[in-house]
């Protein structure tokens, strides 16, 4: 077969299917591979263009296949020969004939077609096929004519009927009701229609960021072309998206692309003006393989003379980068920016394509759940555009309520685990004879009798509403069907067929619908009912809360006592420091009853004082209110931003610096994460550059990073801690105590500080400056009891209980306290004399699991006349039986 037939000679569909012939062969047993095995590999090519040439000669594809199978087997099996090894005389026959028919086409490889033309002679199967089904030889050759036209087979990839192959018919679609509905981008359409008409240069590109509507608005213009709404110029014209990706795959070498777009761009002009064509992502076409140019030139003077009227789509970034960097290109084109829309227009546009999407999921959305999409995704979802990002809301809460609905309902759901549960106990109990077992048995049968009559029962009320909802999607889909051959008879003037679907099947339809929407609200107005089909605001924003992480959803009672008593909550944590806590606290109660600002942060804080006193551990213990962990707080130590370069740390390296693709540390923590508390602690050791960064994220809310993304920080609360002024804290409780008039007095001396340190714009864009008061001695014996119950917390694994007694809490009190560190004395203090004596009596054995410890404090006063000591003693106290002396004792180091 290799010496009689080479595959240089055939295009890539012919040599396919004479490759397929032999396995056709050796599939049905037969030894010489014949006439019919090639008309069986050349029919199962489903998109192949022996199929096309057939049906465009009025020939069944699936009769003709099954007449060819129907042959095959009729033909003797072989039986242990080498099945499909020998090449028959009328298959070398027939190629020959479809050689000569090469040569009268004047092409250069033997295709498709000549293989078919070749089956006319054939005496062994092909004529009398061709004679049963009425195939003509003209027949095919008018066929064939009409699929290639003028063109040649000049190379062995075909490129017959190239629109077809690598785009898509818009306007078919349109016919169809394949696409959305288009609402509003009325002026948009209204340019490219006009752009259209002239006689050169005639070529619309549309320019806008991506999710804006921009393919829509092809879409838009199919649809007023399907129906006459358009100027003469338009009129019956085809609208064909192209397939970039279909054009580009398998481009293996230089100029296949090129190619492949000059054959479709060929069909174009010679359909004398009928086809418009859309290229989607337009810039591929000009960034597409290493021939890239090419590609472009190609277009360059059919677009200049007007032969060729295209529209483009790009984003305006990707226009800078492929499109403005050719103005040869440029020129030819006439740019139509398409701005994102507003929330008003994203209403209506959701309110236009509601329909479709309660069609596809099955479910009803209301009105207040489209108006919710617009508002939340625009004010949350930052870094994507309406109407997109709305749409996309709707479509996913729709597809997780239609989920619910498949799903089985959670008190069903309840009751089979309860069955189960008791089934597995009374299998248990069977062969128990006590009279304890059999009581326990006799009980759990009652049980399970009432749990399988409730489930049965509610079982039933599922699968009852569950169909009712099924039945009213399948009406609604019966009548989007018959809506569009409606549409479709009244554009072909079949004015008896559309009044019979519209005044007949549709009317008794309707009344189908309505029947049944009634009996399924009945069910829901009961209050039994134990599903829900209705997208409501609500669901909007608990996707809204999924994709940000920000509690957008309608607040619960437990949710609104938790804010209100918010003070309460932080005062657990944070000691004393009424001011900062009670600032905080009205900033979160602002932001979650809506009155914050949309275009600021939530709220932005300078915490001023020494250390220890709270700062760091407020921002924490906020984080843990709002997000139920310490994680969600980005914190920023700025004394490693102290080099004027390093702001580029911030919001990412500049083009052509190393880190560049990274981003910055503070962008992509609050891009990942928008709403969190930001913590920037001891601020004052950053460099003054950096400063800059913040004059616009606490001003506007937003920053731009080094990628050009704009990153929003309105859902982030900003705090800033730092110890300017910390010497005038310190004083004044050394000179007056803490007194109201000595805090003003000493807040005014911290500002002055401050003002001598930043700069007055950074100063006037913070909402609110705290100055933390110093820790009182009172204060610290709380703390210690905070430390404590930590301490508490690490061995509860280990279930021991730690008593320690007012006097053993005053003693670490007093060892932790030092006016001038604050709180973090205490922590080394419980390391010291609580935490590692703990530590080695466990590792003795003295501590078990279980144990109760208690801690007190015992004076002892020593033999040489000194003063008393203070000791801390552990003792096991769940040994109440034993004498006192008996017990286990752990005396500390003496103080």
């Amino acid at each position: 077969m290799a010496s009689q037939i080479t595959q240089q000679e055939f295009t890539e569909m012919a040599w396919q299917s004479i490759v397929l012939a032999p396995e056709v062969a050796k599939e049905s047993k037969h030894q010489i591979v014949e006439t019919e095995h090639l008309m069986k590999s050349l029919l199962e090519q489903r998109n192949g263009l022996a199929r096309r040439i057939f049906s465009k000669a009025g020939v069944d594809n699936t009769r003709l296949l099954d007449a060819t199978e129907k042959y095959i087997q009729r033909q003797p099996k072989v039986l242990g020969e080498d099945p499909g090894s020998m090449l028959g005389r009328d298959l070398e026959a027939l190629i020959q004939r479809a050689r000569n028919f090469k040569k009268e086409y004047g092409d250069s490889f033997v295709s498709v077609e000549h293989i078919v033309l070749g089956f006319a002679d054939d005496k062994r199967f092909g004529r009398q096929l061709f004679k049963d089904f009425q195939i003509t030889v003209e027949a095919l050759k008018t066929a064939i004519e009409s699929i290639r036209g003028k063109q040649n087979v000049i190379d062995p990839e075909g490129k017959y009927e190239a629109l077809d192959k690598y785009g898509k018919d818009l306007t078919a679609m349109a016919r169809q009701g394949k696409l959305d509905p288009v609402i509003g981008r009325d002026d948009e359409i209204r340019r490219c229609i006009q752009i259209l008409s002239r006689r050169t240069k005639n070529n619309p590109v549309l320019i806008g960021e991506p999710g804006v509507g921009k393919t829509a608005i092809a879409e838009g213009l199919a649809q007023r072309i399907v129906q006459g709404d358009v100027p003469q110029a338009l009129t019956n014209r085809r609208l064909i998206t192209l397939d970039m990706g279909a054009l580009i795959a398998g481009a293996k070498y230089r100029g296949e692309f090129e190619d492949r777009l000059k054959a479709v761009l060929k069909e174009v002009t010679d359909s004398d003006g009928q086809v418009v064509l859309f290229i989607d992502e337009i810039h591929t076409v000009a960034g597409a393989t290493s021939g890239a140019m090419d590609a472009g030139n190609l277009l360059k003077p059919m677009l200049g003379r007007g032969e060729l009227r295209c529209i483009g789509a790009t984003t305006l970034d990707e226009y800078r980068k492929y499109i403005e960097k050719d103005p040869a290109l440029e020129r030819r084109f006439q740019q139509v920016y398409v701005d994102q829309p507003t929330v008003e227009d994203t209403v209506s546009i959701l309110r236009g394509l509601r329909e479709r999407y309660e069609l596809h999921h099955g479910v009803r959305i209301s009105d207040s759940a489209l108006v919710a999409a617009a508002l939340l995704s625009d004010r949350y979802i930052s870094g994507r555009f309406l109407p997109d990002k709305a749409i996309d809301l709707v479509d996913e809460s729709a597809a997780k309520l239609k989920m619910e609905i498949t799903s089985k309902p959670t008190a069903l759901d309840e009751i089979d685990r309860s069955v189960l549960k008791l089934e597995m106990e009374r299998l248990s109990l069977t062969n128990d004879t006590d009279k304890a077992s059999r009581d326990r048995l006799s009980r759990i049968e009652a049980e399970l009798a009432l749990l399988k009559e409730r489930q049965k029962g509610l079982t039933e009320q599922w699968e009852r509403e569950k169909s009712v909802m099924t039945k009213i999607q399948s009406i609604k889909e019966e009548i989007d069907r018959l809506n569009v051959e409606i549409q479709q008879a009244e554009r072909e003037y079949d004015l008896n067929r559309a009044a019979e679907l519209k005044y007949g099947s549709l009317n008794a339809l309707q009344r189908d619908l309505q029947k049944t929407e009634d009996e399924l609200n009945e069910y829901q107005s009961s209050g039994k009912s134990m599903l829900r089909e209705e997208v409501t605001q609500d669901d909007i924003a608990e996707i809204v809360s999924r994709w940000t992480g920000i509690p957008v959803s309608k607040l619960k009672q437990s949710d609104r006592e938790k804010l209100l008593y918010l003070e309460d909550e932080l005062h657990k944590r944070v000691v004393g420091q009424d001011p900062a806590v009670k600032a905080v606290a009205e900033a979160i109660q602002r932001s979650r009853a809506g009155l914050s600002d949309p275009n600021r942060p939530i709220a932005s804080f300078m915490f001023m004082g020494p250390t220890g006193v709270g700062k760091t551990e407020l921002a924490k213990a906020l984080a843990s209110f709002m997000f139920n962990t310490e994680d969600a707080v980005v914190r920023i130590d700025m004394s490693e931003y102290m080099e004027k370069h390093s702001v580029s740390r911030l919001i990412g390296a500049p083009p052509g610096y190393v880190g560049y693709e990274e981003g910055g540390q503070l962008t992509e923590a609050v891009r990942r994460r928008p709403y969190s508390v930001v913590l920037f602690d001891e601020i004052e050791k950053a460099h003054s550059d950096v400063f800059n960064v913040f004059l616009q994220i606490l001003d506007d809310g937003r920053v731009t990073d080094s990628q050009g993304r704009k990153v929003s920080f309105t859902n982030s609360i900003i705090i800033m801690t730092s110890n300017v002024g910390s010497q005038y804290i310190l004083n004044m409780d050394e000179e007056a105590g803490v007194t109201d008039s000595a805090y003003e007095s000493m807040k005014k001396r911290v500002m002055d500080a401050a003002r001598s340190v930043f700069r007055p714009e950074f100063m006037n864009r913070v909402d609110e400056y705290i100055v933390f008061k110093p820790l009182e001695r009172k204060q610290i014996n709380s703390i210690v009891k905070l430390q404590l119950a930590r301490v508490q917390k690490r061995i509860a694994d280990r279930k021991i209980k730690l008593d320690v007694s007012p006097a053993a809490i005053e003693f670490l009190g007093s060892l932790g306290y030092d006016p001038n560190y604050g709180a973090r004395p205490v922590k080394r203090v419980l390391q010291q004399y609580v935490e590692n004596e703990l530590a080695k009596g466990i590792l003795r054995g003295e501590f078990k699991d279980e144990d109760s410890i208690s801690v007190d404090t015992q004076v002892t006063v020593p033999s040489n006349g000194q003063l008393p000591q203070q000791k801390l003693v552990f003792r096991k106290t769940n040994e109440e039986s034993k004498p006192a002396a008996a017990q286990d004792e752990k005396f500390l180091p003496t103080v």
